[in-house]
């Protein structure tokens, strides 16, 4: 594939923000990759592995030259880094972020933008529970669904080259409202991992006769909690900031839980099938 960018800065050279750059020079459409990372331990790891050419401890040293700005922290952090870059941005510069919450972000980011920089939001529906460059891969990204989410203030020209990108990178790339965005994955993202979060800690602290429980666990519940083991930082900052529509999933989740804790408290045989079965044709419907 042809060039799209010279020079990207990635700030925050884990998981998501390696493999983008992994996938990129893989293809062959960007030239240099900056790394701008607060662990210093990672950012020589990401050196090392030739996930990025150049390195800066300093943000806004490392964006100075950049055609394009990836940023994937946690998302809380987001508006400040994107604060703390926005004076150093040259001319034409696209920013974007790979956080799975995209309302409030995209909204204050835009407002941050210098004069002709452009803020897209993104959100790649790929990941594993671990993190840091030694974690990124170039085909984590392959065949998997990246979300752009545009409002009425985003240039057309940034949109596009965020989006060849991605499809560069292997994604699949469509577009989305922010705020519809986030009800979505309150709902099919953020629920399961804290409910993970919270079977896990359920049961980790129940007191059955001074038994340790989790450790007689086996495959199904391991696989069923794997999530469980993402890094709590990031998604401790995603609960907070999609607040309102993840206690809007929460409370359904409750609503359906209590549903079924009664079919079970009246033995009602025939009820519990049908909660069962309704259940296992949704999960069928997805694969």
């Amino acid at each position: 594939m042809s060039m799209i960018i010279e020079r990207l800065a990635v700030i925050g050279v884990g998981l998501i923000g390696g493999s983008f750059a992994r996938a990129l020079r893989e293809a062959g459409t960007v030239g240099t990759i900056i790394g701008i990372d607060t662990d210093r331990d990672n950012l020589s790891q990401a050196l090392t592995l030739g996930i990025v050419d150049e390195v800066a401890h300093d943000a806004a040293e490392g964006v100075r030259d950049a055609q394009a700005v990836f940023i994937s922290v946690p998302v809380c952090s987001i508006p400040m880094v994107v604060r703390a870059i926005a004076p150093f941005l040259p001319s034409g510069c696209i920013v974007s972020d790979g956080g799975s919450v995209k309302s409030a972000i995209v909204h204050e980011c835009e407002t941050l933008m210098p004069p002709g920089c452009f803020f897209i939001g993104g959100h790649p529906i790929a990941g594993t529970e671990h993190s840091g460059a030694t974690a990124a891969f170039a085909t984590l990204f392959t065949g998997k669904r990246c979300i752009l989410t545009p409002t009425p203030a985003t240039d057309a020209g940034a949109y596009d080259t965020m989006a060849r990108l991605w499809q560069s990178a292997g994604a699949n790339v469509c577009s989305m409202e922010p705020e519809h965005h986030d009800r979505i994955f309150a709902e099919i993202s953020h629920l399961p991992h804290v409910v993970a979060y919270s079977l896990v800690h359920a049961v980790g602290t129940a007191d059955v006769e001074g038994e340790n429980v989790l450790s007689y666990t086996a495959g199904g519940f391991r696989d069923f909690t794997r999530i469980a083991s993402s890094d709590p930082i990031m998604w401790r900052d995603i609960a907070l900031m999609n607040r309102g529509a993840l206690l809007a999933s929460i409370d359904g989740f409750s609503a359906s839980l209590a549903e079924l804790r009664q079919r079970i408290d009246h033995s009602d045989s025939a009820a519990l099938a049908e909660f069962f079965t309704i259940a296992k044709q949704f999960r069928d419907g997805i694969l």
